[in-house]
């Protein structure tokens, strides 16, 4: 029991056990080490390169070994440790350990001239073809994984808007993501270590075998052919103890970046896709039998080399065969099975988003916080203003890419439809003129999207003219978001579900539950309710007071369940919170009316239908109707430009549904909606 407590002491102190074995790196540079000593550490030195090489040879992705840079840098140090200590000990002793005299007696094999030859050929291999591919790999994988970071941060928000994963899901996406670009920029810096770690070698060689010459003659004593045939071995020795460790880590580097994404390690990957194709196989055999024939060439290693290739070709035709049948049994019980189960559920894939925006590729970085792009925060400002302004409950908006859209184009859709669209400048600034005084400032005619005022894309270095002459300056993320704000308040009404509704209520339910309880199920439906809701909101009244229009239904559904009038109750109950934003600061209301004769005839010709009243007046006298309504408005000055005309109860409804589709931005209000302390200020009639 003890012994158990103690190694789980020694795992949860580990970090300490590491940043100690570091230091102890940094202080073999200074402390000399005995040579057995040194022995061991060599030994651990090569152990440690062939376990991160096979770690590299089985992993199966990147983040897998996401430490491998950092642990690059700590066995580059080491070896350099242990190279200066080596050193040490052979210019002073003349002998470095039993690794490094074997190692050197082995390869030089009493020519030294052959040692120095392959140790060179060592440097070369890892120096110019090893380091540097793996520093070109490294690097290139840097900038498309970081160019790709922006469409994978869509792919991740669009899985999250449609739910295919939750927000911890989509949260483990994205850090994983940027530890996988973090992984390829510090590789790309790491593989630096490997290159300057051999051209350290190549100088140590230099160095020691020169200054072994000289110690060995002034120090030692030794004759010119002593001192050479001694240091040149433990010089060899050295560099290939020491570079034979730096190879395997170099290559296991070049494996590791070059690793494309897959489910399997690279052995079984290698096999599989190098034994795939047996008629390949079968032709190098063939080739290798031609060879075979050659006058002059080793004729049984070819005869050998070609009979094990047309052997292999056969017997990976002859299984592949095998699976084929395999395959098509296997097709044919899914067949049988899809025509025995039942049929498929589409369902999901004829559902449509409630809203949704299309973007084109240039307006990404819009969306993608790593670049700065701040729209998904705002878009989530944009639903919690319009509960607060509206009362209304925005579901998630789903946001995507189109490549099908111009670059800078985005479109807005309402269950699938497109009701809205503009264009953007990603990296300019849209200015207005709100007083309409015709600055002379340069830039790109365009037109604000939201409300159609002419507009000026200007670049970011003239914000501050702009400013200053008095113009209103926006980035692109706002107009892209006012015009949201805008799509959604002018259709709210289509927006405004039955199962939007049922949760409205259900919040009202939990403070107010005889409010709701009176009205539902008894005097009225959910979807009759909707239509109400629905109604308001065609007009821009804001049902936050759901307590008000509730009690509304209750008291007035008893007598009639006529929607259109229902609506008209409601309406008046929230007479002073529809008034509000059209009373001046002296607390009156400016309106225009309608004439006598004109309130008689549409009064006298009003029709009922499924979409409720409307006046049935003929074509002309609409027309004059719509021409002196315009000729008001254009003469009248409103309270912040809200037009209001003030008609008799009776009349309400119809004269709206009348004007509203030339005049939609009209309000239209009866004398019981306004409050009995609010002036009325009659500025023109409208006749014909």
């Amino acid at each position: 029991m003890e012994r158990s407590r103690n190694r789980f002491k020694l795992k949860d102190n580990v970090d300490i056990l590491m940043a100690l074995l570091i230091v102890m790196v940094v202080f073999m540079i200074i402390i000399p080490l005995p040579a057995k000593l040194l022995d061991i550490f060599i030994a651990f030195n090569i152990t440690l390169s062939i376990v991160i090489i096979l770690l590299t040879m089985f992993t199966t992705e990147v983040l897998q070994f996401s430490v491998f840079p950092t642990l690059l840098l700590i066995t580059t140090l080491f070896r350099l440790a242990l190279n200066i200590s080596s050193v040490r000990l052979i210019l002073r002793d003349a002998y470095a350990g039993e690794v490094i005299n074997s190692f050197g007696e082995f390869v030089v094999g009493g020519s030294y001239i052959v040692g120095v030859i392959i140790f060179l050929i060592i440097i070369i291999i890892q120096f110019i073809v090893i380091t540097n591919g793996a520093n070109r790999v490294a690097e290139v994988s840097a900038r498309f994984t970081l160019d790709a970071m922006p469409g994978k941060q869509m792919s991740i928000d669009a899985d999250l808007n449609s739910g295919l994963i939750d927000e911890k899901g989509a949260r483990d996406k994205r850090a994983k993501l940027q530890r996988e670009a973090d992984f390829y920029g510090a590789m790309d810096g790491a593989s630096k270590f490997v290159k300057g770690d051999a051209i350290a070698a190549l100088v140590i060689v230099v160095i020691n075998i020169i200054a072994g010459i000289i110690t060995g003659i002034v120090v030692k004593g030794m004759d010119a052919s002593q001192a050479a045939q001694t240091y040149t071995k433990l010089t060899i020795g050295d560099g290939l103890v020491s570079q034979i460790p730096a190879l395997l880590i170099s290559t296991a580097s070049g494996i590791l970046v070059t690793r494309s994404g897959s489910d399997e390690d690279f052995g079984t990957m290698a096999v599989k896709q190098l034994l795939s194709f047996p008629k390949v196989i079968a032709i190098a055999g063939a080739v290798l039998l031609f060879l075979s024939m050659i006058p002059g060439l080793p004729h049984m290693a070819f005869l050998i080399l070609a009979a094990a290739c047309i052997i292999a070709a056969y017997l990976l035709h002859k299984d592949e065969k095998q699976q084929l049948v395999q395959q098509e049994a296997m097709q044919s019980q899914e067949m049988t099975e899809i025509e025995n189960k039942e049929p498929e559920n589409v369902m999901n894939l004829i559902s449509v988003e409630p809203m949704e925006i299309e973007i084109g590729y240039g307006l990404i970085p819009l969306a993608d916080e790593s670049s700065g792009g701040d729209l998904l925060q705002r878009i989530t400002s944009v639903r919690r203003q319009c509960a607060i302004e509206m009362g209304i409950v925005v579901q998630p908006i789903r946001i995507r890419d189109n490549l099908q859209l111009k670059t800078n184009d985005y479109v807005i859709k309402i269950r699938g439809t497109v009701v809205a669209k503009g264009e953007l400048m990603p990296n300019m600034l849209l200015c207005m003129d709100p007083t309409n005084s015709n600055s002379d400032i340069q830039g790109i005619s365009t037109t604000e999207p939201s409300f159609g005022l002419p507009a000026i894309w200007i670049n970011k270095d003239q914000r501050e003219e702009a400013e200053i002459k008095g113009l209103t300056v926006v980035d692109p993320t706002t107009v892209l978001v006012t015009h949201l704000t805008e799509t959604i308040k002018n259709h709210s009404y289509e927006l405004m579900g039955r199962q939007e509704v049922k949760l409205i209520l259900d919040s009202v339910k939990e403070k107010y539950p005889t409010v709701v309880e009176e009205l539902i199920p008894d005097l009225l439906t959910i979807g009759e309710v909707q239509k109400v809701l629905q109604n308001l909101l065609r007009e821009r009244v804001s049902i936050k007071d759901m307590v008000t229009i509730l009690e509304s239904l209750a008291d007035n559904s008893r007598n009639t369940k006529d929607i259109e009038l229902l609506t008209e109750y409601v309406r008046f109950a929230l007479g002073r919170s529809i008034c509000n934003s059209l009373i001046d600061d002296k607390g009156a209301i400016s309106v225009i009316t309608l004439s006598q004769d004109l309130e008689k005839l549409i009064g006298s010709n009003i029709q009922k239908s499924m979409q409720g009243s409307f006046p049935a007046v003929d074509p002309d006298t609409t027309s004059r109707i719509l021409k002196s309504l315009r000729k008001m408005l254009d003469s009248v000055y409103f309270y912040e430009n809200q037009p209001v005309v003030l008609v008799s109860p009776k009349i309400r409804a119809p004269f709206r549904r009348l004007i509203e589709m030339v005049f939609p931005a009209v309000n239209v209000l009866s004398l019981n909606e306004i409050p009995n302390d609010v002036e009325i200020k009659t500025e023109g009639v409208v006749s014909i």
